[in-house]
Protein backbone atom coordinates (compact mmCIF):
# COMPACT_ATOMS: atom_id res chain seq x y z
CA UNK A 1 0.00 0.00 0.00
CA UNK A 2 1.19 3.55 -0.82
CA UNK A 3 -0.07 6.94 0.40
CA UNK A 4 0.59 10.75 0.43
CA UNK A 5 -1.04 13.61 2.40
CA UNK A 6 -4.09 13.70 0.03
CA UNK A 7 -4.56 10.07 -0.97
CA UNK A 8 -3.58 6.42 -0.75
CA UNK A 9 -3.70 3.13 -2.62
CA UNK A 10 -4.74 -0.02 -0.76
CA UNK A 11 -3.56 -3.54 -1.36
CA UNK A 12 -6.34 -4.18 -3.90
CA UNK A 13 -5.24 -1.23 -6.08
CA UNK A 14 -8.14 1.00 -5.09
CA UNK A 15 -7.11 4.68 -5.00
CA UNK A 16 -8.62 7.01 -2.37
CA UNK A 17 -8.55 10.79 -1.90
CA UNK A 18 -8.87 12.42 1.50
CA UNK A 19 -11.60 15.08 1.89
CA UNK A 20 -13.27 16.92 4.77
CA UNK A 21 -16.08 14.34 4.61
CA UNK A 22 -13.62 11.46 4.69
CA UNK A 23 -11.97 9.30 2.08
CA UNK A 24 -13.54 9.03 -1.35
CA UNK A 25 -12.76 6.42 -3.95
CA UNK A 26 -10.91 7.93 -6.87
CA UNK A 27 -10.56 4.79 -8.99
CA UNK A 28 -8.83 1.48 -9.37
CA UNK A 29 -5.27 1.01 -10.56
CA UNK A 30 -3.95 -2.33 -11.76
CA UNK A 31 -1.43 -1.31 -14.40
CA UNK A 32 1.55 -0.55 -12.18
CA UNK A 33 2.82 0.27 -8.72
CA UNK A 34 0.82 2.19 -6.10
CA UNK A 35 3.21 5.12 -6.45
CA UNK A 36 2.48 5.28 -10.16
CA UNK A 37 -1.24 5.19 -9.36
CA UNK A 38 -0.94 8.17 -7.01
CA UNK A 39 1.26 10.05 -9.51
CA UNK A 40 -1.34 9.52 -12.25
CA UNK A 41 -4.23 10.92 -10.21
CA UNK A 42 -2.05 13.73 -8.84
CA UNK A 43 -1.38 14.76 -12.44
CA UNK A 44 -5.14 14.86 -13.01
CA UNK A 45 -5.40 17.16 -9.99
CA UNK A 46 -2.67 19.42 -11.40
CA UNK A 47 -4.60 19.52 -14.65
CA UNK A 48 -7.66 20.77 -12.77
CA UNK A 49 -5.49 23.40 -11.05
CA UNK A 50 -4.25 24.61 -14.45
CA UNK A 51 -7.80 24.71 -15.94
CA UNK A 52 -9.16 26.65 -12.95
CA UNK A 53 -6.23 29.08 -13.13
CA UNK A 54 -6.85 29.66 -16.83
CA UNK A 55 -10.55 30.29 -16.19
CA UNK A 56 -9.73 32.71 -13.38
CA UNK A 57 -7.44 34.60 -15.76
CA UNK A 58 -10.09 34.72 -18.50
CA UNK A 59 -12.66 36.09 -16.07
CA UNK A 60 -10.18 38.68 -14.81
CA UNK A 61 -8.69 39.87 -18.11
CA UNK A 62 -11.30 39.32 -20.85
CA UNK A 63 -14.94 40.18 -21.50
CA UNK A 64 -16.03 36.56 -21.06
CA UNK A 65 -19.81 36.55 -20.59
CA UNK A 66 -21.31 35.49 -17.25
CA UNK A 67 -23.20 32.71 -19.01
CA UNK A 68 -20.06 31.19 -20.52
CA UNK A 69 -18.08 31.68 -17.31
CA UNK A 70 -20.73 29.92 -15.20
CA UNK A 71 -20.92 27.05 -17.71
CA UNK A 72 -17.13 26.60 -17.46
CA UNK A 73 -17.30 26.75 -13.63
CA UNK A 74 -20.07 24.12 -13.58
CA UNK A 75 -18.02 21.85 -15.86
CA UNK A 76 -14.96 22.13 -13.61
CA UNK A 77 -17.07 21.70 -10.48
CA UNK A 78 -18.41 18.40 -11.85
CA UNK A 79 -14.86 17.17 -12.29
CA UNK A 80 -13.87 18.28 -8.78
CA UNK A 81 -16.98 16.74 -7.20
CA UNK A 82 -16.42 13.47 -9.09
CA UNK A 83 -13.26 12.88 -6.96
CA UNK A 84 -11.25 11.55 -9.90
CA UNK A 85 -8.04 13.27 -8.79
CA UNK A 86 -5.76 13.21 -5.75
CA UNK A 87 -5.09 16.59 -4.14
CA UNK A 88 -6.71 19.36 -2.09
CA UNK A 89 -10.12 19.14 -3.77
CA UNK A 90 -11.64 21.37 -1.08
CA UNK A 91 -9.25 24.18 -2.07
CA UNK A 92 -10.31 23.76 -5.70
CA UNK A 93 -13.97 23.85 -4.71
CA UNK A 94 -13.38 27.03 -2.70
CA UNK A 95 -11.60 28.63 -5.64
CA UNK A 96 -14.54 27.78 -7.85
CA UNK A 97 -16.93 29.27 -5.26
CA UNK A 98 -14.91 32.46 -5.14
CA UNK A 99 -14.73 32.58 -8.93
CA UNK A 100 -18.52 32.17 -9.14
CA UNK A 101 -18.89 35.12 -6.76
CA UNK A 102 -16.54 37.18 -8.95
CA UNK A 103 -18.55 36.32 -12.06
CA UNK A 104 -21.78 37.31 -10.35
CA UNK A 105 -20.22 40.55 -9.11
CA UNK A 106 -19.05 41.39 -12.63
CA UNK A 107 -22.50 40.54 -13.97
CA UNK A 108 -24.01 43.04 -11.57
CA UNK A 109 -21.39 45.64 -12.50
CA UNK A 110 -22.20 45.15 -16.18
CA UNK A 111 -25.90 45.41 -15.47
CA UNK A 112 -25.30 48.62 -13.55
CA UNK A 113 -23.05 49.98 -16.33
CA UNK A 114 -25.65 49.08 -18.94
CA UNK A 115 -28.38 50.71 -16.88
CA UNK A 116 -26.22 53.82 -16.47
CA UNK A 117 -25.45 53.89 -20.19
CA UNK A 118 -29.13 53.53 -20.97
CA UNK A 119 -30.02 56.34 -18.57
CA UNK A 120 -27.34 58.57 -20.08
CA UNK A 121 -28.57 57.75 -23.57
CA UNK A 122 -32.13 58.55 -22.50
CA UNK A 123 -31.03 61.88 -21.00
CA UNK A 124 -29.12 62.69 -24.19
CA UNK A 125 -32.10 61.84 -26.38
CA UNK A 126 -34.47 63.81 -24.18
CA UNK A 127 -32.12 66.79 -24.57
CA UNK A 128 -32.03 66.29 -28.34
CA UNK A 129 -35.82 66.18 -28.46
CA UNK A 130 -36.08 69.35 -26.37
CA UNK A 131 -33.65 71.20 -28.63
CA UNK A 132 -35.41 69.94 -31.77
CA UNK A 133 -38.78 71.08 -30.42
CA UNK A 134 -37.31 74.50 -29.66
CA UNK A 135 -35.78 74.72 -33.15
CA UNK A 136 -39.12 73.77 -34.67
CA UNK A 137 -40.33 77.31 -33.98
CA UNK A 138 -37.17 79.04 -35.25
CA UNK A 139 -37.11 81.34 -38.25
CA UNK A 140 -33.35 81.06 -38.68
CA UNK A 141 -33.99 78.74 -41.59
CA UNK A 142 -30.45 77.90 -42.62
CA UNK A 143 -28.76 77.64 -39.21
CA UNK A 144 -31.71 75.83 -37.62
CA UNK A 145 -31.91 73.39 -40.54
CA UNK A 146 -28.20 72.63 -40.29
CA UNK A 147 -28.49 72.16 -36.53
CA UNK A 148 -31.41 69.75 -36.92
CA UNK A 149 -29.36 67.67 -39.38
CA UNK A 150 -26.52 67.60 -36.85
CA UNK A 151 -28.97 66.45 -34.15
CA UNK A 152 -30.03 63.53 -36.36
CA UNK A 153 -26.39 62.45 -36.71
CA UNK A 154 -25.96 62.69 -32.93
CA UNK A 155 -29.13 60.64 -32.39
CA UNK A 156 -27.86 57.88 -34.71
CA UNK A 157 -24.67 57.63 -32.64
CA UNK A 158 -26.56 56.98 -29.38
CA UNK A 159 -27.54 53.48 -28.16
CA UNK A 160 -31.14 52.37 -28.48
CA UNK A 161 -33.36 52.44 -25.42
CA UNK A 162 -36.21 50.10 -24.66
CA UNK A 163 -38.50 50.03 -27.66
CA UNK A 164 -41.41 51.94 -26.11
CA UNK A 165 -39.27 54.82 -24.78
CA UNK A 166 -37.14 55.01 -27.89
CA UNK A 167 -40.17 55.07 -30.19
CA UNK A 168 -41.90 57.77 -28.13
CA UNK A 169 -38.82 60.03 -28.12
CA UNK A 170 -38.17 59.44 -31.82
CA UNK A 171 -41.78 60.32 -32.61
CA UNK A 172 -41.41 63.66 -30.84
CA UNK A 173 -38.03 64.27 -32.46
CA UNK A 174 -39.32 63.43 -35.93
CA UNK A 175 -42.46 65.52 -35.39
CA UNK A 176 -40.34 68.56 -34.45
CA UNK A 177 -38.24 68.17 -37.61
CA UNK A 178 -41.35 67.78 -39.75
CA UNK A 179 -42.94 70.86 -38.17
CA UNK A 180 -39.82 72.93 -38.91
CA UNK A 181 -39.67 71.62 -42.47
CA UNK A 182 -43.33 72.49 -43.10
CA UNK A 183 -42.88 76.00 -41.68
CA UNK A 184 -39.76 76.55 -43.78
CA UNK A 185 -41.50 75.39 -46.95
CA UNK A 186 -44.46 77.61 -46.16
CA UNK A 187 -42.15 80.56 -45.51
CA UNK A 188 -40.33 80.25 -48.82
CA UNK A 189 -43.57 79.60 -50.66
CA UNK A 190 -44.94 82.83 -49.17
CA UNK A 191 -41.71 84.62 -50.05
CA UNK A 192 -41.97 83.40 -53.63
CA UNK A 193 -45.56 84.61 -53.74
CA UNK A 194 -44.52 88.02 -52.38
CA UNK A 195 -41.77 88.33 -54.97
CA UNK A 196 -44.15 87.34 -57.74
CA UNK A 197 -46.60 89.97 -56.51
CA UNK A 198 -43.75 92.52 -56.40
CA UNK A 199 -42.84 91.61 -59.98
CA UNK A 200 -46.40 92.23 -61.18
CA UNK A 201 -46.66 95.53 -59.33
CA UNK A 202 -43.29 96.70 -60.65
CA UNK A 203 -44.35 95.75 -64.18
CA UNK A 204 -47.25 98.20 -63.73
CA UNK A 205 -44.92 100.88 -62.32
CA UNK A 206 -42.58 100.42 -65.28
CA UNK A 207 -45.51 100.79 -67.68
CA UNK A 208 -46.57 104.03 -65.93
CA UNK A 209 -43.00 105.36 -65.97
CA UNK A 210 -42.58 104.57 -69.65
CA UNK A 211 -45.92 106.22 -70.45
CA UNK A 212 -44.79 109.41 -68.67
CA UNK A 213 -41.35 109.56 -70.32
CA UNK A 214 -42.62 111.64 -73.27
CA UNK A 215 -44.53 114.12 -71.08
CA UNK A 216 -43.64 117.81 -71.31
CA UNK A 217 -45.61 118.78 -68.22
CA UNK A 218 -42.37 119.17 -66.30
CA UNK A 219 -43.46 119.95 -62.74
CA UNK A 220 -46.38 117.52 -62.25
CA UNK A 221 -44.59 114.75 -64.16
CA UNK A 222 -41.44 115.11 -62.05
CA UNK A 223 -43.63 114.91 -58.95
CA UNK A 224 -45.34 111.82 -60.35
CA UNK A 225 -41.94 110.19 -60.93
CA UNK A 226 -41.06 110.87 -57.30
CA UNK A 227 -44.28 109.18 -56.23
CA UNK A 228 -43.55 106.21 -58.48
CA UNK A 229 -40.08 105.93 -56.95
CA UNK A 230 -41.54 105.95 -53.43
CA UNK A 231 -44.00 103.24 -54.43
CA UNK A 232 -41.21 101.25 -56.11
CA UNK A 233 -39.17 101.20 -52.89
CA UNK A 234 -42.22 100.19 -50.85
CA UNK A 235 -43.07 97.23 -53.09
CA UNK A 236 -40.04 95.15 -52.14
CA UNK A 237 -37.83 93.04 -54.37
CA UNK A 238 -39.01 90.82 -57.18
CA UNK A 239 -37.26 87.59 -58.14
CA UNK A 240 -33.55 88.06 -58.81
CA UNK A 241 -33.87 87.20 -62.50
CA UNK A 242 -36.48 89.98 -62.99
CA UNK A 243 -35.43 92.71 -60.55
CA UNK A 244 -32.47 94.19 -62.46
CA UNK A 245 -34.24 94.27 -65.80
CA UNK A 246 -37.32 95.97 -64.35
CA UNK A 247 -35.16 98.57 -62.60
CA UNK A 248 -33.26 99.36 -65.80
CA UNK A 249 -36.51 99.99 -67.65
CA UNK A 250 -37.97 102.05 -64.78
CA UNK A 251 -34.84 104.13 -64.39
CA UNK A 252 -34.42 104.45 -68.14
CA UNK A 253 -37.92 105.93 -68.53
CA UNK A 254 -37.15 108.53 -65.88
CA UNK A 255 -33.84 109.37 -67.55
CA UNK A 256 -35.59 110.00 -70.85
CA UNK A 257 -37.99 112.44 -69.21
CA UNK A 258 -35.42 114.28 -67.15
CA UNK A 259 -32.99 114.51 -70.03
CA UNK A 260 -35.69 116.15 -72.14
CA UNK A 261 -36.52 118.49 -69.31
CA UNK A 262 -32.85 119.32 -68.93
CA UNK A 263 -32.61 120.32 -72.55
CA UNK A 264 -35.56 122.67 -72.14
CA UNK A 265 -33.97 124.14 -69.05
CA UNK A 266 -30.69 124.78 -70.85
CA UNK A 267 -31.08 128.53 -70.42
CA UNK A 268 -31.04 128.00 -66.69
CA UNK A 269 -27.71 126.25 -66.88
CA UNK A 270 -25.59 129.38 -66.69
CA UNK A 271 -25.70 129.28 -62.93
CA UNK A 272 -24.93 125.59 -63.00
CA UNK A 273 -21.95 126.21 -65.26
CA UNK A 274 -20.66 128.72 -62.72
CA UNK A 275 -21.18 126.13 -60.06
CA UNK A 276 -19.26 123.66 -62.20
CA UNK A 277 -16.34 126.07 -62.48
CA UNK A 278 -16.33 126.48 -58.67
CA UNK A 279 -16.46 122.73 -58.14
CA UNK A 280 -13.65 122.19 -60.63
CA UNK A 281 -11.48 124.55 -58.55
CA UNK A 282 -12.49 122.66 -55.40
CA UNK A 283 -11.73 119.33 -57.11
CA UNK A 284 -8.27 120.65 -58.06
CA UNK A 285 -7.70 121.70 -54.44
CA UNK A 286 -8.74 118.26 -53.26
CA UNK A 287 -6.55 116.48 -55.84
CA UNK A 288 -3.49 118.37 -54.59
CA UNK A 289 -3.88 116.39 -51.34
CA UNK A 290 -2.68 113.33 -53.27
CA UNK A 291 -0.54 111.39 -52.84
CA UNK A 292 -1.34 111.26 -49.12
CA UNK A 293 1.69 111.86 -46.92
CA UNK A 294 0.01 113.14 -43.76
CA UNK A 295 -3.27 111.28 -43.43
CA UNK A 296 -4.68 113.34 -40.57
CA UNK A 297 -3.95 116.67 -42.25
CA UNK A 298 -5.22 115.41 -45.62
CA UNK A 299 -8.48 114.23 -44.08
CA UNK A 300 -9.02 117.60 -42.33
CA UNK A 301 -8.27 119.50 -45.53
CA UNK A 302 -10.62 117.30 -47.54
CA UNK A 303 -13.35 117.89 -44.98
CA UNK A 304 -12.97 121.64 -45.49
CA UNK A 305 -13.13 121.26 -49.28
CA UNK A 306 -16.14 118.99 -49.00
CA UNK A 307 -18.05 121.49 -46.83
CA UNK A 308 -17.50 124.19 -49.43
CA UNK A 309 -18.45 121.71 -52.16
CA UNK A 310 -21.78 120.98 -50.48
CA UNK A 311 -22.50 124.70 -50.25
CA UNK A 312 -22.23 125.03 -54.05
CA UNK A 313 -25.43 124.48 -56.04
CA UNK A 314 -26.10 122.00 -58.83
CA UNK A 315 -23.91 121.62 -61.88
CA UNK A 316 -25.07 120.66 -65.40
CA UNK A 317 -26.32 117.08 -65.46
CA UNK A 318 -23.90 115.91 -68.15
CA UNK A 319 -20.92 117.25 -66.18
CA UNK A 320 -22.04 115.82 -62.84
CA UNK A 321 -20.55 112.30 -63.17
CA UNK A 322 -17.11 113.56 -64.14
CA UNK A 323 -16.81 116.31 -61.53
CA UNK A 324 -18.27 114.15 -58.77
CA UNK A 325 -16.01 111.30 -59.91
CA UNK A 326 -12.96 113.49 -59.32
CA UNK A 327 -14.00 114.18 -55.72
CA UNK A 328 -14.96 110.55 -55.20
CA UNK A 329 -11.54 109.48 -56.49
CA UNK A 330 -9.85 111.68 -53.87
CA UNK A 331 -12.16 110.34 -51.18
CA UNK A 332 -11.41 106.78 -52.24
CA UNK A 333 -7.69 107.49 -52.13
CA UNK A 334 -8.07 108.82 -48.58
CA UNK A 335 -10.06 105.75 -47.61
CA UNK A 336 -7.42 103.49 -49.15
CA UNK A 337 -4.74 105.37 -47.25
CA UNK A 338 -6.69 104.84 -44.03
CA UNK A 339 -7.08 101.15 -44.83
CA UNK A 340 -3.38 100.85 -45.69
CA UNK A 341 -2.49 102.53 -42.39
CA UNK A 342 -4.78 100.16 -40.56
CA UNK A 343 -3.27 97.16 -42.32
CA UNK A 344 0.25 98.43 -41.64
CA UNK A 345 -0.44 98.73 -37.93
CA UNK A 346 -2.44 95.50 -37.69
CA UNK A 347 -0.22 92.98 -35.84
CA UNK A 348 -2.39 90.00 -36.81
CA UNK A 349 -2.14 90.77 -40.53
CA UNK A 350 1.62 91.33 -40.17
CA UNK A 351 1.99 88.00 -38.36
CA UNK A 352 0.05 86.20 -41.12
CA UNK A 353 2.19 87.88 -43.81
CA UNK A 354 5.39 86.95 -41.96
CA UNK A 355 4.22 83.37 -41.50
CA UNK A 356 3.38 83.02 -45.21
CA UNK A 357 6.74 84.51 -46.17
CA UNK A 358 8.53 82.04 -43.93
CA UNK A 359 6.65 79.07 -45.41
CA UNK A 360 7.38 80.21 -48.96
CA UNK A 361 11.07 80.76 -48.12
CA UNK A 362 11.30 77.20 -46.73
CA UNK A 363 9.62 75.84 -49.87
CA UNK A 364 12.01 77.81 -52.15
CA UNK A 365 15.06 76.59 -50.22
CA UNK A 366 13.83 73.00 -50.35
CA UNK A 367 13.09 73.12 -54.10
CA UNK A 368 16.47 74.78 -54.82
CA UNK A 369 18.25 72.01 -52.92
CA UNK A 370 16.27 69.29 -54.74
CA UNK A 371 16.95 70.88 -58.14
CA UNK A 372 20.67 71.16 -57.43
CA UNK A 373 20.79 67.54 -56.27
CA UNK A 374 18.92 66.34 -59.37
CA UNK A 375 21.22 68.28 -61.69
CA UNK A 376 24.31 67.05 -59.82
CA UNK A 377 23.10 63.45 -60.21
CA UNK A 378 22.56 63.96 -63.93
CA UNK A 379 18.76 63.85 -63.81
CA UNK A 380 18.26 66.85 -66.12
CA UNK A 381 14.52 66.30 -66.69
CA UNK A 382 13.78 66.23 -62.99
CA UNK A 383 16.06 69.22 -62.40
CA UNK A 384 14.27 71.28 -65.07
CA UNK A 385 10.88 70.34 -63.66
CA UNK A 386 11.98 71.35 -60.15
CA UNK A 387 13.50 74.60 -61.44
CA UNK A 388 10.19 75.56 -63.10
CA UNK A 389 8.37 74.90 -59.85
CA UNK A 390 11.13 76.85 -58.02
CA UNK A 391 10.58 79.86 -60.31
CA UNK A 392 6.86 79.88 -59.50
CA UNK A 393 7.47 79.64 -55.77
CA UNK A 394 10.16 82.34 -55.97
CA UNK A 395 7.65 84.68 -57.65
CA UNK A 396 5.16 84.04 -54.86
CA UNK A 397 7.90 84.65 -52.29
CA UNK A 398 8.88 87.95 -53.93
CA UNK A 399 5.24 89.04 -53.88
CA UNK A 400 4.90 88.03 -50.22
CA UNK A 401 8.09 89.94 -49.33
CA UNK A 402 6.73 93.06 -51.02
CA UNK A 403 3.52 92.65 -49.03
CA UNK A 404 5.52 92.27 -45.82
CA UNK A 405 7.39 95.51 -46.59
CA UNK A 406 4.02 97.32 -46.44
CA UNK A 407 3.99 96.54 -42.73
CA UNK A 408 7.31 98.30 -42.29
CA UNK A 409 9.43 95.15 -42.12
Amino acid sequence: MSSDPWGRVDETGTVYVRTAEGEKVVGSWQAGSPDEALAYFERKYEGLVVEIGLLERRVRTTDLSAKDANAAIAHLREQVDAHHAVGDLQALSERLDKLAETVESRREERRAAKAKQSEEAKSAKVALVAEAEELAGSEQWRSAGERLRALVDTWKGLPRLDRKTDDELWHRFSHARSAFSKRRKAHFAALDAQREDARKRKEKLVAEAEALSASRDWGPTAAKYRDLMTEWKAVGRAQREHEDGLWQRFRGAQDVFFQARGEVFAERDAEQRDNLHTKEQLAEEAEKLLPVTDLKAARAAFRSVNERWDAVGHVPRDARPKIEGRMQAVERALQEAEEAEWRRTNPEARARAAGLTGQLQDAVDKLRGQAESARASGNTAKAEKLEKELAGRQALLDQALRGLQEFGG
